[in-house]
Order: C-alpha cells, then structure tokens, then sequence
C-alpha cells in the first residue's frame, strides 16, 4: 500500500480576517500532474502533533486551477481545532508542510451552467475557487448567497467586490449577515432558491446551515445531479503512511483475517463467492479486469492494476474515492461521511467497497 506525500514550500500567507488566513504552496516542480486539481477539491495536509506525530486534516483549495498560481488553502480557527490554531499561530512563509495530492468531488460538472453556489463562514473557501475558475473558464451566470455573523467575519470581502464589479453581467453576490438580519429562515432560503430553479447548486459550511440549505433546495425539487453538498469530516487516522500506521493497519487485517469466527466473518459475509468482473470510468478512460477479490477493497485492487484512483483518508471518512454505482453492488466495511441519500443515489467509498454481485460497474465521479 502505498501512499505518496509531498513536502510543499509555504510560499505566501495573507490574514483575510481575524481568524482566517490563506496559505499558499509552490507547485511541486516533479509532480506537476498529480497536482491538477478541479475547482472545489482540497489538499489533506499533516499538521505536527506532540501526541500524535500528524494530525492529518482536510482543507479546501480557495486557489483556481487555472491561473498558473500557487495552491492555495483558506482556514479558519476554530475554539478547539488543534490543526486551525496551529496553522494560524505558527506557519510562516519559509516553512513546509506534507501534503497529499488534490482530492474530492465538490467540483461542477459544467462551468458554463448557471451555478448557485450557497456559502456559510469557512465554507466559501471551496466556493471562491469554483468562482474564480467559472470566470475564468465558464459562461454560465454565478450567484453567491453567502452567510455570516457580521461584517468583520467575510472572508474574501474584497476580492468578491472587485469580482462582482468587473463581472456584472455574470456575478452576483448576496451577503446575509446575522448581526443585522438574524439568522436566514427557510422561507427566506427557499424565496430566494426559487428564482434559479435551472442552476447547479453547491452547498458549503456549517452543519446546520447545510441541512437547512439542502433541505430547501430537496422541496424545490431541485434534481440529485444538480444538488451538491460539501461534507468536512476530521480524519481520526493518518493517510500519509508512516511506517507505525502502516504497521499497525497490518497488524489489524492479519487479527480479522485469523478470527475466522469474530470480527473476520462479519467484514467479509454477504460477498461475492469468486473473483469479480469489474469496470471503472476513471477521468475518460475504462479500466476492465475480471479478477477481483473480494476480500480485497476496490481501491486496493486497483492500485495493485496501476490505476491511480484517487483517494485521501483511506478510513471511510473522507469523500475523496467516491464512486458511483452503475451495476451490481458494494458492501462498506466503513462510512463516516455519505448519507442515506447518498446511498440511494448509488455512491459508495471506494476506500471501503467489496464485491457483493460477480459483476460490478463504477464511475469515478
């Protein structure tokens, strides 16, 4: 198993606000490709942790693929976020960080559709790079509705001004705050969603908001294709593969695998009986193999093909390997981020998927 990390340098950091700084890292120079990344994707970065070694954490790209800039993430301090303070109180310009590659699936399929593109807090980091690239590389006509506690707490004030002024016939942005105008209502939300039901809409920030968010637009009838929702998980393990992670995740499958009356059974019932057909779109080409074991995750196999799926946590909590059924089933040994319409709608984690049909059929979202 192996997982490949990079040392990036911190070329720049900007305070946007009081407890929210952007931080931006050189390309790498040897591994230029594996860093092209989609507006809405995020770095999962190692945080240096006295207890634990690395404290591994997912932050969103504020940055756009396609102006030849650094790659930028934008954090915001959170009262007991161990990884938020320590970046904010300690990096400096200078400094490195390992990091893996780009990952995620909050990203538009099309940049010349209509985007509405709902924000709270924090959560307009991923939205300011689905912005900044959708000018750039779109046609389609943009709407920000974007929520805070007050004015000091905008994230990208100025630069969503500047924006919105050199782009009027395409951006427009809505700032909701809560100092002045409370907390948005859900007949305000679905007022407002109710004039842009043809866009694609995506759906950043706090927990409640989000619910609330999605809830609207699942009333409106807005379509599963065009609703998207952006799910921030803490990674409890470690994806960078140091050599104790890696050793204790042996140790862990020989113990199920020798159990054959306990934990063993329970991972591997209801599978396929023998090897399995499977097929996976992957960024426009098709992979065909007809030797899957099932006992072994879909994304295991297919590393052990060559294929470079993508993927960040390996541990079911993050939705960088999602897939999309087409045929046959998967069982999850483990799923802290899809929910139950997630589920309905076909995706799976390919970090945690096992065979349960002799045919299976995925897409890479």
């Amino acid at each position: 198993m192996d997982i490949e990390s990079f040392v990036l340098d911190v070329v720049d950091i900007v305070d946007e606000t009081a407890d929210a700084r952007s931080i931006s890292f050189a390309q790498p120079a040897d591994a230029a490709e594996k860093f092209d990344y989609k507006p809405g994707q995020f770095l999962t970065v190692a945080i240096p942790s006295d207890q634990t070694g690395i404290a591994a954490r997912c932050y969103s790209l504020s940055s756009s693929p396609h102006d030849g800039g650094p790659l930028t993430v934008t954090v915001k301090r959170t009262a007991e976020g161990y990884a938020s303070n320590w970046l904010c109180d300690n990096l400096k310009t200078g400094d490195t960080l390992r990091v893996l590659p780009p990952s995620g699936i909050f990203s538009p399929a099309s940049l010349d559709r209509e985007l509405l593109l709902f924000a709270g807090g924090s959560g307009v980091t991923p939205i300011m790079s689905i912005v900044r690239t959708a000018l750039d590389e779109g046609t389609g006509r943009i709407v920000v509705f974007y929520a805070n506690r007050d004015e000091r707490s905008v994230i990208f004030a100025d630069e969503l001004a500047r924006l919105s002024a050199e782009n009027p016939e395409r951006l427009q942005v809505i700032h909701w705050l809560e100092s002045v105008q409370g907390l948005p209502t859900a007949e305000q939300m679905r007022a407002f969603a109710g004039q842009h039901l043809a866009a694609d809409a995506f759906v950043c920030g706090p927990a409640p908001f989000m619910k609330m968010v999605t809830g609207v637009l699942k009333e409106l009838e807005f379509p599963r294709d065009r609703r998207h929702q952006e799910k921030f998980v803490s990674l409890g393990g470690n994806p960078f593969g140091d050599v104790e992670e890696l050793q204790r995740a042996e140790e862990e499958i020989a113990a199920a695998e020798s159990d054959d009356d306990g934990a063993a059974a329970d991972v591997f019932s209801d599978l396929a009986a023998g090897p399995v057909k499977l097929e996976v779109e992957l960024d426009g080409d098709t992979f065909a193999y007809d030797d899957w074991d099932p006992k072994q995750t879909m994304l295991d196999f297919l590393e052990g093909k060559g294929v470079k799926a993508p993927y960040s946590c390996r541990e079911g909590e993050c939705s960088a390997c999602a897939i999309r059924l087409i045929e046959g089933d998967v069982k999850m040994t483990h799923n802290d981020v899809l929910d139950d319409e997630d589920l309905e709608d076909g995706i799976r984690l390919g970090c945690q998927a096992h065979p349960t049909t002799d045919t299976v059929k995925v897409s890479y979202s």
